[in-house]
C-alpha cells in the first residue's frame, strides 16, 4: 500500500478531457470534486487557484500537480485529468500540459499532504507511468495504475 492507495476511484479519473485552458481544466476538476466529496465545483476552483496563484505546480514534462486546502474536507482526496490538448501551463521546461492530477486536502493537513504530494510527483517523475497514463483509455486501468504505483517497485 503507498500514499496513492486509497485516493483514486474510476470516477474521478476523467480522460480525453476538452479543456482548452487552466479555468476549463480547474472548472472540470471542481466538477468531478463536487460529486465526489461534496464541496460546490466554484469553492474547489477558488482553492486550486489559491495555490497556483502562488506559483505554477506544472512539473515539467507535460504533468502537473494542481492542489489546494479545502475547508471542511476530512480526507485527502484526489482526481486525475488528461487532456485532450495540452494547454499553456507555466511548467518549467516551457512544455504545455496534458496529464494533470488534482489534490484537495484538509484545512489543516500537514505530513499527510506532503507525503502525497510527493507520491504523486515521484509518479509523474516516472516516464513509464507518464506513458502509461497518456496511452491508456480505460479509467479502471489508469485508477488501478495509480492505486498501485510503488508497490511494485
Amino acid at each position: 500500500m503507498n500514499a496513492l492507495t486509497n485516493l483514486f476511484t474510476p470516477d474521478c479519473i476523467a480522460l480525453d478531457n476538452p479543456a482548452k485552458n487552466r479555468a476549463d481544466a480547474f472548472a472540470a476538476a471542481g466538477e468531478l470534486f463536487a460529486k465526489r466529496v461534496g464541496i460546490d465545483s466554484s469553492a474547489v476552483v477558488g482553492f486550486l487557484n489559491a495555490r497556483e496563484d502562488l506559483g505554477s505546480t506544472a512539473l515539467g514534462a507535460g504533468v502537473a500537480i494542481p492542489h489546494g486546502r479545502a475547508k471542511g474536507l476530512k480526507q485527502p482526496s484526489a482526481a486525475m485529468m488528461r487532456l485532450k490538448e495540452p494547454i499553456e501551463f507555466a511548467a518549467p521546461d516551457g512544455e504545455p500540459v496534458s496529464t494533470l492530477i488534482f489534490l484537495l486536502v484538509p484545512e489543516k493537513a500537514t505530513q499527510q499532504h506532503l507525503e502525497i504530494l510527493s507520491s504523486i510527483a515521484q509518479l509523474l517523475s516516472d516516464s513509464d507511468a507518464r506513458q502509461r497514463l497518456s496511452s491508456s483509455s480505460d479509467p479502471e486501468e489508469v485508477c488501478k495504475l495509480l492505486q498501485e504505483w510503488g508497490s511494485q517497485k
